[in-house]
C-alpha cells in the first residue's frame, strides 16, 4: 500500500497516446505560430508596463513547451527524428519570438527597464530548480489519463516567454547584458524542462524507437551531463553573487540604522552600490556635518558589520543638501511624467462605446450602431494615429446632422483627429 503512494503508473495514459499527443504539439506552423506571436506581444506589453497579470496571461497561452517536451521524449526513447524536429521547431519559435519582441520594443515609446524586466536578467540556481521541478510536474501531467490542472501552473512557473521578451528588449535598447542574461535564463528553462522530461520518460520505461548499443547510450548520457554542468556552474555563481549582494545590503542597512539613525540623525539620501570587487555606501543627512575624525571613525566601524571592503561617502549637508533635494524632486517628477504618459496612452485607446452609442442615438435616432478604435495611418514620410468612428444608420444623415454629429464626436473624444465613416 505504501509503495503505491508514489507509483506513477497508477492513472497513466497509454504510452502510444501520450507519444501522439507530444508529437502533435511539437510543430510551429499555422495557428501555433500565430498564437506564439500574439503571446510574445502580450508578454512584451506586460513587461513594458510592469504588469504581472498580463505576463501571466501570456505565459498561459504560449505554446513554447511543446518542442521542449518533445525533445525530452525523443532523448528518452532514442527517437532522433523527433529530436531533430523538436530542436528545429524550438529554434524557429525562438527566432520568431526574438524578432517580434525586438520589433515591439523598438517602436514602444517606453524604454525604461521595469522590475519585471530586471528580474529576468540575472538567472541563478533557483531558476534551475524551478525549471527542473516544473518540468517534472508538467511531464507527469501529460502522461496521465486525467491531465488535471498542473499544466497551466507549469507554464507560469517555468516562464519561457518573459525571458525571450526581455532578450528582445536588450536587442532593441542596445543593452547586451540584458540580452545575454535573459537568453541564459531561457536556455536554463529549456534545458532543465527537457532533462526533467527525459528523467520521467526513463522512469516510466517508454519503449525505445531505435535500439542503440551501450556505447551510443553512454555518449548521449555524457552529452546530457555536459549540458547540465555548463548550465549549473554559471547558475551557482550567479546565486552566490546574489547571496553576497543580499548580505551586503542587509549589513549596510544595519550599519546605517545603528551608526546614524539610532543616534538621532535624519537620513535624506541613501544609495548602496554593490559590485563583486567593491562596495559603496552613500548617505546624506539633514543639518548634520561630520568632521574628518568622525568620518575616519565611522569608516573603521564598517568592519564590525562585515563591510571591510566598503567605501563610505557622507554627503555634506551644508553644501549638498539642495542638490540632494533637487535629485529627489527630479526623480519624483520623472516618475510622474511617466505615469501621466501611460495614463494618456491608455485613455486614448479606451472608450465606453456603449455609452457613446446611447448618447449618439438619443441625439440622432437614425444611428443604429457605433464602433470606435484608434488606427495608425501610414503616409509617404510619416505615420499618424487617428480615432476612427464607423456608424450604421437606418437612413443617411443630412448635411446639417452630419456636421453636428462630427462636431459632437470630436468634443466627446476630446480630439479633432477623428475620421467618421458610415457603414453601408
Amino acid at each position: 500500500m505504501f509503495r503505491n503512494l508514489f507509483n506513477l503508473h497508477i492513472g497513466e495514459e497509454k504510452k502510444s497516446i501520450v507519444l501522439e499527443y507530444v508529437k502533435g504539439n511539437v510543430s510551429f506552423t499555422g495557428a501555433n505560430l500565430w498564437i506564439l506571436a500574439c503571446a510574445i506581444i502580450i508578454a512584451s506589453i506586460g513587461l513594458n508596463v510592469n504588469s504581472t497579470a498580463v505576463i501571466i496571461g501570456a505565459m498561459l497561452i504560449s505554446p513554447l513547451m511543446g518542442p521542449i517536451v518533445g525533445a525530452g521524449f525523443a532523448l528518452g526513447t532514442f527517437d532522433f527524428t523527433l529530436l531533430k524536429k523538436s530542436i528545429a521547431n524550438l529554434a524557429i519559435a525562438t527566432f520568431v519570438s526574438l524578432i517580434v519582441a525586438t520589433l515591439y520594443f523598438t517602436v514602444s515609446p517606453f524604454k525604461d527597464a521595469q522590475s519585471e524586466i530586471l528580474s529576468r536578467t540575472s538567472p541563478n540556481i533557483y531558476d534551475v530548480l524551478i525549471a527542473f521541478f516544473g518540468g517534472v510536474v508538467g511531464v507527469i501531467a501529460i502522461t496521465r489519463v486525467e491531465k488535471g490542472n498542473p499544466i497551466p501552473g507549469v507554464a507560469i512557473a517555468t516562464a519561457l516567454m518573459p525571458p525571450l521578451c526581455t532578450a528582445g528588449f536588450g536587442i532593441a535598447t542596445g543593452q547586451i547584458n540584458y540580452f545575454l542574461g535573459a537568453l541564459f535564463l531561457y536556455s536554463i528553462n529549456c534545458v532543465f524542462i527537457c532533462i526533467a522530461t527525459y528523467t520521467i520518460v526513463k522512469y516510466l520505461k517508454y519503449p525505445a524507437v531505435k535500439q542503440i548499443d551501450a556505447k551510443q547510450e553512454k555518449q548521449i548520457h555524457f552529452l546530457i551531463y555536459g549540458i547540465v554542468v555548463s548550465m549549473l556552474l554559471p547558475s551557482v555563481y550567479f546565486a552566490y553573487t546574489l547571496l553576497e549582494e543580499q548580505q551586503f545590503r542587509k549589513n549596510a542597512e544595519l550599519y546605517i540604522e545603528r551608526e546614524f539613525i539610532d543616534k538621532g540623525n535624519i537620513l535624506v539620501f541613501k544609495k548602496l552600490n554593490y559590485a563583486s570587487s567593491s562596495q559603496r555606501i552613500e548617505v546624506g543627512f539633514l543639518k548634520r556635518q561630520y568632521s574628518e575624525e568622525e568620518k575616519k571613525n565611522l569608516k573603521q566601524r564598517l568592519s564590525l558589520y562585515s563591510l571591510d571592503n566598503t567605501d563610505l561617502d557622507i554627503k555634506e549637508s551644508v553644501n549638498n543638501i539642495d542638490q540632494i533635494k533637487n535629485d529627489i524632486l527630479n526623480e519624483v517628477s520623472k516618475k510622474e511624467q511617466q505615469l501621466a504618459e501611460i495614463e494618456k496612452n491608455l485613455n486614448m485607446h479606451t472608450f465606453d462605446s456603449k455609452q457613446i452609442f446611447q448618447e449618439a442615438n438619443s441625439l440622432f435616432p437614425s444611428i443604429s450602431a457605433i464602433s470606435i478604435s484608434v488606427q495608425t495611418f501610414a503616409y509617404k514620410d510619416s505615420t499618424q494615429e487617428k480615432h476612427v468612428l464607423i456608424y450604421k444608420s437606418t437612413s443617411e444623415l443630412s448635411d446639417k446632422d452630419s456636421l453636428m454629429f462630427n462636431t459632437w464626436i470630436k468634443q466627446k473624444l476630446n480630439t479633432n483627429n477623428v475620421e467618421v465613416l458610415r457603414s453601408k
